[in-house]
């Protein structure tokens, strides 16, 4: 289930693509926080759910995904749920969420996002002595 909702996120299918991933999640047993599997579930639905501006929705799948295996500490799901708040207007919030991403995974892990998040990012942290 998936691989499918990768192949309809991948078609810009978000709306079913969530809905596959939601299959896939009540698939796992309880407490799903538990398993592996459960973080990648909703990191999926929660990126899903930024790019179809669900922010509200986004918020809670990636939150969720923070009490999972894994999660924390992983850059991708620290940007995007530093890109969700700043969203839904947690300046705060989003600045710690993109700064730990950018202290896991560098500038790279903003290479294919809005400027205005790495832009932030600057302004939350000081510069690094070998520059950004």
């Amino acid at each position: 289930m998936c691989q499918e909702g990768d192949v309809l996120a991948d078609q810009a299918l978000l709306g079913e693509a969530v809905s596959k991933y939601e299959e896939a999640l009540g698939l796992l047993p309880m407490p799903i926080s538990q398993w592996e599997a459960s973080t990648w579930i909703l990191t999926a639905i929660g990126d899903a759910c930024f790019h179809m501006k669900d922010y509200q929705k986004a918020v809670r799948s990636l939150l969720d995904a923070m009490n999972c295996p894994g999660a924390l500490g992983n850059p991708f799901i620290h940007l995007r749920l530093g890109q969700v708040q700043l969203e839904l207007g947690n300046d705060i919030l989003a600045k710690d969420e993109l700064a730990r991403a950018y202290m896991g995974g560098g500038k790279e892990v903003f290479h294919e996002e809005d400027p205005k998040y790495f832009e932030l990012v600057k302004t939350t942290l000081r510069k690094p002595p070998s520059g950004w």
